[in-house]
């Protein structure tokens, strides 16, 4: 009898999957997204933590505020989660349960990602005559808005001054567009990430909108 391997753990899928969607940030238009590699697999959200929460405080025992309760209770009414707060431990729980590698937490640039390395058995299984290597990651088309965009910032800037940079009128155009297509990216970043819609945000480019910024201008 043949016994099927995941490269991911089923549950620990299924708990990243309905934590995307629970806890996503729904006034950002982009999709939840998955992007499988030879030897992970990513899963981002849109996402905006708690005030004061990083990373670690979701690795730790913490008090459940689900982004979106009403989704959340529905989800746990409807038996797709056992209880709010629980879904990071259960993820945990189910990698180390199939021996598979502890996945990485990362909230930067507007987004949550988590990222799921193949253990070393299941790349043997899939490339047994050669030793598995790192693959590199592919950067993601860049659209000539995102160029515009990295072009016009200079320090903090409002959306209302980049907008005006840019002699853009269309405030949703602007958003999706330009900011958050920038801020998927990670080539932007929020100055005030718990709170997207602060009248006193303002944006910035990260380190890597910088270093692509080089690259274009050489």
């Amino acid at each position: 009898m043949r016994i099927e391997r995941f490269p991911v753990p089923r549950e620990a899928l299924r708990e990243a999957l309905l934590n995307a969607l629970v806890h996503r940030d729904y006034m950002v238009p982009a999709p939840v997204q998955i992007r499988l590699y030879d030897n992970r697999l990513i899963v981002w959200n849109p996402a905006v933590l708690p005030e004061g929460w990083t990373t670690h405080t979701l690795l730790v025992p913490h008090a459940s505020q689900p982004h979106n309760p009403d989704l959340a209770n529905t989800f746990f009414r409807a038996g797709e989660i056992e209880a709010w707060g629980r879904g990071i431990a259960r993820i945990f729980s189910a990698c180390r349960l199939a021996g598979s590698p502890d996945p990485e937490l990362k909230f930067e640039g507007g987004g949550f990602w988590m990222h799921f390395a193949f253990d070393e058995a299941y790349l043997r299984l899939i490339t047994p005559e050669v030793t598995p290597e790192v693959t590199p990651e592919v950067t993601p088309e860049v659209t000539p808005e995102v160029t515009r965009l990295l072009l016009a910032i200079r320090g903090d800037m409002s959306r209302a001054e980049l907008m005006t940079a840019l002699a853009l009128k269309d405030e949703k155009h602007f958003r999706k567009n330009y900011q958050q297509a920038a801020v998927a990216l990670g080539f932007v970043e929020m100055t005030i990430p718990n709170k997207p819609r602060s009248r006193l945000q303002r944006y910035r480019l990260t380190a890597a909108g910088k270093s692509h910024l080089r690259t274009i201008r050489e």
